[in-house]
C-alpha cells in the first residue's frame, strides 16, 4: 500500500533497523489497545462501577506499586527465560483485563482489584521489551532505536482514545470492553508471530549471579534511578496536574485542553527521531542536563499567564525536553547494565515510572490544595532541577569510571 509506506517513511524515515520493525509494530498495537481502554477506566469506575473517588485513587496507587515491583521481577526473569515469554504473558494479561472488568459487573471490590492488574501486566510486557531493544541492535544504534519504539508507542497513544470513544458511542460498556480486549489480542498475536526469540546482541547464557546484589552495590545506577523517579514525577505533572490546574484555577475549557494537548503526540511523532539523530553526538550528561529542567521550568510561565499562547509555549518546551530525556535515559540504563543482567536493570529502571505515578499526583495535589497553583509549579520546577543534578552526577560518575562513554555515538 503506497499510502501506508509513505506514512511510515514520513514518521520513521529509511533508517529503521529491520530487526526492530516487529517490536515497533507490536509496541504501536499494544499502546493503542492500552490507551483505548485506560483513557476511560476512571469514568467507568465512577459512573458504572459506583466506586468512590478515594477507593479509585487507592486502586490506582496499589496498581502503581504492584507495577513497580513487577517491573523489576519481570526484567530479572527475562534474563533467565528470555524476553519473548514475558512479553507474551504481559500482553495476554492486557487483553484479558477488559474482560475481567466486564465480568466484575457492579462488584466494586472485584472491579477495583482487576483494575490494579492493569499495571502489573503492563510492567511485565514493558520490562522485557525494553531489554529486547538492546538485544536486537548494536550499541551505537540503541538511542535511536528507543526513539523509534517511542514514536510507535506514541502513535498508538494518539490513535487509542478516539477508537475507545467510538466503541463507547451509546454508552455501551460491554461493547467497549470486548472491543478493547480484541485490540489487546491483536497486539498479543503480533508478538506471538513476529517477535524474535533472541537477538544478535543478547547475552549468550543466563546470568550466574543474583541481580539484586549487583544493583544494590551499583551506586551510580541507584542515583540514576532516583533521578529518573524525580524526572518521571515532572512528566506526571504534565499528564495530571496541568489539566487540573488549567481547568480548575484558570477557567480553561476541557475541550480546549483536548486540542492543546495534541501538540505533544504530534511533535513526538514527527520530530522525535529527527531530533534524536541531530543530537546523537552530544554527550548523554549534557542532553540530560538540558532536558530535565526543560521539562519542569516552563511551568513557571503559568505564574505569569495561563493564556492559550503561554500554555502552548509551556507544552512545546516540555515536549522538547521530554524528547531529549526519554531515549537518552533508556540508552544510558542499557549501557549501565551488565549484559547478563540487562533485563533486571531495565525492569528496575521501568519501575521508576510506576513509583512516580504513585507519588506524583498525590504529592502535587496536596501542595496545590494547601498552598495553591503557584507553589505547586515551584515544587515541580524544583523537582526537575534535582533530577538534573542527580542524573548528570550519576552519568558523569559512571563515565569517569570507564574508558569510554556510557553510550557510544553513531559514526
Amino acid at each position: 500500500m503506497p499510502l501506508v509506506r509513505r506514512l511510515v517513511h514520513l514518521i520513521w524515515g529509511d533508517q529503521l533497523d529491520a530487526a526492530l520493525r516487529p517490536l515497533v509494530a507490536q509496541g504501536l498495537a499494544s499502546s493503542l489497545a492500552a490507551s483505548a481502554g485506560w483513557s476511560f477506566l476512571g469514568i467507568w469506575a465512577i459512573k458504572e462501577l459506583r466506586a468512590g473517588q478515594t477507593a479509585l485513587g487507592l486502586a490506582f496507587t496499589v496498581g502503581a506499586v504492584l507495577g513497580a515491583l513487577t517491573g523489576y521481577a519481570a526484567g530479572h526473569a527475562s534474563d533467565y527465560v528470555g524476553r519473548r515469554p514475558l512479553i507474551l504473558v504481559g500482553w495476554a494479561g492486557q487483553a484479558l483485563v477488559p474482560l475481567g472488568l466486564l465480568a466484575a459487573g457492579h462488584h466494586v471490590l472485584v472491579g477495583l482489584a482487576v483494575l490494579t492488574l492493569e499495571g502489573v501486566f503492563s510492567s511485565l510486557g514493558h520490562a522485557a521489551d525494553s531489554a529486547l531493544v538492546a538485544d536486537l541492535v548494536p550499541p551505537e544504534r540503541i538511542e535511536q532505536s528507543y526513539a523509534a519504539i517511542r514514536v510507535g508507542s506514541n502513535l498508538g497513544v494518539t490513535l487509542g482514545p478516539p477508537i475507545g470513544g467510538a466503541l463507547l458511542l451509546g454508552h455501551r460498556w460491554p461493547v467497549f470492553f470486548v472491543g478493547v480486549a480484541i485490540l489487546g489480542a491483536i497486539a498479543w498475536l503480533i508478538a506471538l508471530v513476529y517477535l524474535p526469540r533472541t537477538g544478535e546482541y543478547a547475552p549468550e547464557a543466563p546470568p550466574e549471579r543474583g541481580s539484586f546484589g549487583v544493583i544494590r552495590r551499583d551506586y551510580a545506577f541507584l542515583l540514576y534511578m532516583g533521578a529518573s523517579i524525580l524526572a518521571s514525577m515532572t512528566y506526571v505533572g504534565f499528564e495530571t496536574l496541568l489539566p487540573i490546574s488549567l481547568t480548575k484555577s484558570h477557567g480553561l475549557e476541557p475541550a480546549t485542553w483536548g486540542f492543546l494537548v495534541i501538540v505533544n503526540p504530534a511533535l513526538v511523532t514527527l520530530v522525535q527521531l529527527r531530533l534524536t539523530r541531530r543530537v546523537a553526538s552530544v554527550p548523554p550528561a549534557l542532553k540530560l542536563a538540558i532536558a530535565m529542567p526543560l521539562m519542569g521550568l516552563p511551568f513557571l510561565l503559568l505564574r505569569v499567564s495561563a493564556a492559550i499562547p503561554f500554555v502552548a509555549l509551556v507544552i512545546f518546551l516540555f515536549v522538547i525536553g521530554e524528547m531529549l530525556w526519554i531515549p537518552t535515559s533508556q540508552s544510558v540504563v542499557a549501557a549501565f547494565a551488565p549484559i547478563d543482567l540487562r533485563g533486571a536493570y531495565m525492569g528496575a529502571f521501568g519501575s521508576s515510572w510506576a513509583i512516580a505515578w504513585a507519588l506524583g499526583p498525590f504529592a502535587g495535589l496536596q501542595v496545590r490544595d494547601a498552598f495553591g497553583d503557584d507553589t505547586m509549579w515551584l515544587c515541580v520546577s524544583a523537582v526537575s532541577l534535582l533530577a538534573r543534578v542527580a542524573g548528570t552526577a550519576a552519568v558523569c560518575g559512571r563515565w569517569s569510571a570507564t574508558t569510554k562513554p556510557p553510550v557510544a555515538s553513531p559514526p
